[in-house]
């Protein structure tokens, strides 16, 4: 019975497409796009792999970082707290900045619409602008010099609009049904907000994360003007650092340790698809508990 009903909606699709010629073509297209998008991702990641995985050995994570063993722990290790700073200072404003904007601000308010623009605007910004303004801002200016926070700072700026603008949309996006059922049974503001609209907006709001988090793991010109090149743990927040992405810069630059950048690059591929897969298991399990709730 259900073969029989995909037959014929698959018969009634094709009369669809030959009696109107310009949704054959859009279709084609979309499946086109679809699998170059595809198709392209498998070949870089393909090629990656079968360019770094050899050259994989054990003088690569020694803790300490030498012209010999071209270490990428310390850079990996340093990439992990610049991703986790920058996500401090830029999560908390971000999704609280976006809750004032969607739950309290009145509608028409010129200061949200004013908010929004330059969200919009500074997404569109090089990151090449950024690490400029870090560079003259944090590290001359304020006397942080090329260190650890100078360059979290940076990309925690950087990575703001992307956070706000996607938790806004996501909190746009709960059924006022929601709020009014809650409202209904006596919550007040704070706890709807808290205890209802939250739980509901959490996979869009780590979705938003998460792409920050890729921006930052991947960032490279913004992280040499503000956080520096220096292949060792910081001691401090005022210590200079090296990111993945900077190392594997560095490494492809001089020409002499090619492989090894490989290398990098498939420690790098492996650090954000975890990233990817613990944010979505965070994302259904608090979805989950939310709606338990």
């Amino acid at each position: 019975m259900e073969q029989a009903i995909n037959v014929q909606s698959l018969a009634q699709k094709r009369r669809t497409y030959f009696k109107h010629p310009g949704s054959l073509i859009v279709f084609l297209l979309t499946w086109l796009a679809a699998l170059l998008t595809m198709g392209v991702l498998v070949f870089l990641i393909g090629y990656i792999l079968i360019k770094g995985v050899p050259f994989l050995t054990p003088d690569l994570f020694k803790l300490e970082y030498n012209s010999d063993n071209v270490s990428m722990l310390p850079a990996l290790i340093n990439t992990l707290l610049m991703t986790l700073l920058a996500l401090l200072i830029a999560g908390p404003l971000g999704i609280f900045a976006a809750i004032y904007m969607v739950e309290y601000a009145k509608k028409g308010n010129k200061v949200v619409g004013v908010v929004r623009v330059t969200a919009e605007t500074l997404s569109g910004i090089p990151s090449i602008v950024y690490g400029l303004f870090g560079a003259l801002f944090f590290v001359t200016f304020l006397h942080l010099r090329l260190s650890l926070i100078s360059g979290a700072l940076t990309v925690a700026i950087m990575v703001l609009p992307t956070i706000l603008r996607t938790t806004e949309e996501a909190l746009i996006a709960v059924p006022a049904s929601f709020r009014e059922g809650s409202f209904g049974l006596g919550a007040g503001k704070l706890r709807t907000v808290f205890r209802i609209v939250l739980p509901s907006a959490v996979p869009g709001i780590l979705s938003g994360v998460i792409l920050a988090t890729g921006r930052i793991v991947g960032e490279t010109a913004a992280l040499i003007y503000t956080a520096g090149t220096t292949a060792k743990l910081p001691k401090n927040l005022l210590s200079s650092t090296r990111t993945l992405s900077v190392h594997m810069y560095m490494l492809s630059g001089e020409g002499f340790h090619t492989d090894q950048a490989f290398a990098t690059a498939v420690i790098l591929l492996i650090l954000v698809i975890v990233i990817n897969l613990i944010s979505n298991l965070l994302a259904s399990r608090l979805t989950a508990k939310g709606i338990q709730k």
